[in-house]
């Protein structure tokens, strides 16, 4: 499976990573979808009625951990991260609109059409992002 991301959640995680309450973000990443099947990467709240390309939330850490909204394209073994939110603490905040998750993913589906996407790696057990 390989991952990529939207330039935005790459800058939502970056901003996460210099704070140390959520220095839990890196790792949980990594194991949620790292070194994963497809069928594995299905559970959380299904956003739409695809079974080819499903669009995804998912709770990491609970309840009060982190959300976030991914797309995966089954057939190209291809898994988009769209957009990170913790629920909690400084940066913290409730769901998205549906508005934003409309928005998010026709910005998935542009950017994967116009190759402005990041893919993400794991370099010395830390991810690494790098322009398509």
């Amino acid at each position: 499976m390989t991952i990529l991301c939207l330039a935005d959640f790459k800058i939502q995680f970056d901003k996460l990573l210099k704070k140390n309450s959520y220095s839990s973000i890196e790792q949980d990443i990594i194991d949620t979808f790292f070194n994963k099947e497809a069928h594995q990467l299905l559970s959380g709240t299904r956003l739409n009625n695809s079974n080819d390309t499903p669009y995804i939330k998912k709770r990491l850490n609970g309840s009060g951990g982190f959300r976030l909204y991914y797309l995966l394209l089954i057939k190209d073994g291809k898994l988009i991260l769209m957009f990170l939110h913790p629920k909690t603490g400084s940066l913290g905040y409730d769901n998205i609109s549906d508005e934003s998750k409309a928005f998010l993913y026709k910005q998935a589906l542009e950017s994967l059409k116009h190759n402005t996407l990041f893919t993400v790696l794991i370099e010395n057990n830390q991810l690494v992002f790098k322009k398509m």
